[in-house]
């Protein structure tokens, strides 16, 4: 039941004590048509840059080693965590590295 006029910027419905008049200027609407400008090229930016994701996550190799199957490829050293407790807790580092 909404009647705009976009020569005038003008928007009428009807209201509980008659017609209901909303104006505007030039410039807002020059406001609001760069602001829905930015908003649709950030939308298929957006969808651009999903279809990349997920093409690049279609192309994706398949791991050579798993977690699991992980060995150093340098020498290594153990350093306790807690050089005063007895457990079995210890850091790798590399051979060359100080221990402090």
């Amino acid at each position: 039941m909404v009647v705009p006029n976009y020569t005038y910027l003008k928007l009428k419905m009807p209201g509980p004590y008659g017609v209901v008049t909303i104006e505007s200027t030039y410039k807002h609407a020059y406001d609001c048509d760069i602001e829905c400008i930015k908003y649709a090229e950030a939308l298929v930016e957006a969808e651009t840059l999903i279809v990349d994701l997920n093409r690049l996550g279609s192309q994706l190799p398949e791991p050579k080693c798993r977690a699991e199957t992980f060995e150093p490829t340098e020498a290594v050293k153990l350093i306790p965590v807690d050089p005063a407790c007895l457990d079995d807790r210890a850091l790798r580092i590399n051979a060359t590295l100080d221990i402090k």
